[in-house]
């Protein structure tokens, strides 16, 4: 703590098998914002901390306390030349999208080879998901918290009234829709429990406006291309008037009132 200047993070690895007590962790903890009073210090020797680091999962912390997930790129935290478990481009944006929603940060580990060179695989990855986060970084960088209920296709990430739709798995052309009569080939996305009112919405990307129509029950994004416009996932920005939440439980309620003919 007096050796390299100002410090910004202490990060404490884990305190077993010790407790806080045998650690001496609240004098540790003084000692070091003694000589470092802008220091943050994370809650991995026993004490609270200013920030949580759930490891090789992603657990929000309650509203208002920061966190940030720890997570490998394989399942080794060193180098392992037999671990093959690679994450995928699609698995590292998704937990991104899934950090930002719960208002965390992701701290992606590399464990380098024995020269020090940081693994092909390993660049492989972060190039993909770099290069994704060139044209979609608006989605993730600097969002708030929101309240979204989980989907298994997309992820949701929002910036004020702003909220952003992070398809996963695209829905392309479905056949039996040629079965109705007012059949358009078209790609639609439809999102229930959607709890404030669309004024517009575009593909990130490319910004081309992208039609939709809206009811009580659901938003329908419709004339989408058959294909999926960005890989490893497409992010559609919709502009709403208020704080956009998506609560489904609400959704089901009130279609059961309705059902049974509650007003």
């Amino acid at each position: 703590m007096t050796n390299y200047g100002k410090i910004d993070v202490l990060w404490y690895d884990v305190d077993w098998p010790l407790s806080a007590t045998e650690w001496e962790s609240e004098r540790m903890n003084r000692m070091v914002f003694e000589l470092q009073p802008e220091i943050i210090v994370n809650n991995r020797n026993g004490m609270e901390g200013d920030f949580s680091t759930p490891e090789q999962e992603i657990r929000a912390a309650e509203s208002g306390r920061a966190w940030e997930t720890c997570m490998t790129l394989n399942d080794s935290w060193g180098f392992n030349r037999g671990d093959d478990g690679w994450k995928t481009p699609k698995e590292i944006v998704a937990n991104l999208a899934v950090c930002a929603q719960g208002g965390g940060n992701y701290l992606l580990n590399i464990g380098p080879k024995p020269d020090g060179s940081v693994p092909e695989e390993s660049v492989a990855v972060l190039e993909a998901v770099g290069k994704w986060l060139d044209t979609n970084g608006k989605a993730i960088y600097e969002t708030d918290r929101g309240s979204f209920t989980w989907n298994s296709n997309a992820n949701y990430t929002r910036r004020g009234n702003t909220f952003y739709i992070h398809q996963k798995y695209w829905p392309g052309h479905t056949p039996a829709a040629e079965w109705l009569s007012f059949y358009q080939k078209e790609t639609v996305i439809a999102l229930g429990g959607l709890k404030a009112k669309v004024k517009a919405a575009r593909l990130l990307k490319t910004g081309q406006s992208v039609v939709f129509t809206q009811d009580e029950f659901n938003l329908r994004l419709t004339g989408l291309p058959l294909q999926a416009p960005d890989q490893p996932a497409t992010v559609l920005e919709i502009e709403c008037d208020g704080e956009p939440i998506i609560d489904h439980d609400a959704t089901r309620f009130l279609w059961t009132r309705m059902k049974v003919g509650v007003s």
